[in-house]
């Protein structure tokens, strides 16, 4: 069973996780959750430790049960401005923006994150490492995330068939990597990312 809250002093606490780091292709995509103080869910779990069917079925489970739930996307443009790392914890941020409730304490999945002010002042954050398989808020973020970029991939993948976006998400595969060679890049590659290599070749965008 996940826990729920990681500060002991009772504050209204938001579980972050971003997905879509690894990608050759699209916008990274982070949630922020916030769940009662005793909330419990037995089936909540890192978003990679389940099938597809399941991050979609809690994905409503999820939103219907949470206090409050938000979604931050940045752009594959906006990661070649400002870097995958710095372009991952601002769509924590914006998603953190969103939310219908101000939280009081902040834990993020990993080990890196900038400080987030609300209301002219830092909110108290923890970053942890393997989060998603250690709280609920966190797990459930990174079901919104996934399940939301997933959507978002599918979409994309209708007008740009050949990178298998629809099963790959825009993850570097050989069908991916293929489709790069035989069609070029599409305007959701991110043309700042030099590790598109496939069998010795090294496309630089």
């Amino acid at each position: 069973m996940l826990d729920t809250l990681f500060n002991t002093e009772g504050l209204v606490e938001a579980g972050c996780d971003e997905v879509g780091r690894g990608c050759l292709a699209g916008p990274v995509y982070a949630a922020a959750v916030i769940f009662p103080p005793d909330y419990k869910n037995e089936l909540l779990n890192d978003s990679k430790q389940l099938s597809a069917k399941k991050r979609y079925a809690l994905r409503e489970q999820i939103q219907n049960e949470a206090l409050a739930w938000a979604v931050g996307v940045v752009s594959n443009d906006e990661i070649d401005e400002i870097n995958i790392l710095n372009a991952s914890i601002l769509a924590m941020h914006r998603a953190l923006d969103q939310l219908s409730i101000r939280p009081e304490f902040i834990i993020v999945d990993g080990n890196r994150f900038k400080p987030y002010i609300s209301d002219g002042k830092q909110v108290p954050a923890t970053t942890v490492v393997k989060g998603d398989g250690k709280f609920l808020s966190i797990a459930a973020a990174s079901i919104l995330a996934k399940t939301y970029r997933d959507d978002f991939m599918k979409s994309i993948h209708e007008k740009y068939p050949f990178f298998g976006w629809d099963h790959n998400a825009g993850y570097p595969t050989k069908e991916h990597y293929k489709g790069i060679q035989e069609h070029g890049i599409t305007p959701f590659h991110r043309k700042s990312f030099s590790n598109l290599s496939e069998e010795g070749q090294l496309y630089l965008f």
